[in-house]
């Protein structure tokens, strides 16, 4: 489908197709102690599916420090690496040389999806991670019920096709 609408960017074998990861962790392992770290990491899909997951493929290109997640305001670490992948994205790209070759082309890049856990998502996207609004799915139209002091999230089946049997099970839905 992205080859179809990109065609430009699909016939040249070299461009590059990316993912990002992103998330948080705590590097003393201690969780009484007030201390994070963010990485942002992106590994490139265009090399085979053997190789692409291997750690030495991975290009840690933020680590970002503090007391605790930067949230929202992940955008100010990211605008960095944003405005590089759209120099990438670029029609035009980006010159380099061809090793195998030894002849210069344009390279381009594009960002395929992001890899994270619903925290990391909610700070990469801006939408809710938590609360009413949770659901990639559903967004703002996420059925829930609060039980208790937390918030339960009903009809979870909504991304199953309409005619799927477990569609409609009203199953978990404390119901």
């Amino acid at each position: 489908k992205f080859d179809t609408k990109y065609p430009d960017f699909a016939k040249e074998p070299r461009n590059v197709r990316l993912g990002l990861a992103a998330d948080g962790f705590n590097p003393f392992g201690n969780l009484s102690q007030a201390y994070n770290m963010w990485s942002v990491i992106l590994t490139t899909y265009t090399l085979p599916p053997w190789l692409c997951m291997k750690e030495s493929s991975f290009m840690l290109t933020l680590l970002i420090p503090g007391p605790k997640s930067p949230g929202k305001n992940i955008d100010v670490y990211l605008r960095p690496l944003i405005e590089d992948l759209k120099v990438l994205w670029d029609r035009k790209g980006v010159e380099t040389i061809d090793v195998a070759s030894g002849q210069k082309f344009n390279m381009r890049a594009m960002v395929l999806w992001t890899i994270n856990d619903f925290p990391a998502r909610s700070s990469l996207s801006g939408w809710s991670g938590q609360g009413y609004k949770a659901c990639p799915t559903c967004t703002k139209d996420t059925p829930s019920v609060r039980v208790l002091s937390k918030t339960t999230y009903v009809g979870h089946r909504r991304f199953l096709k309409k005619p799927h049997k477990w569609r409609s099970s009203h199953e978990f839905n404390g119901q």
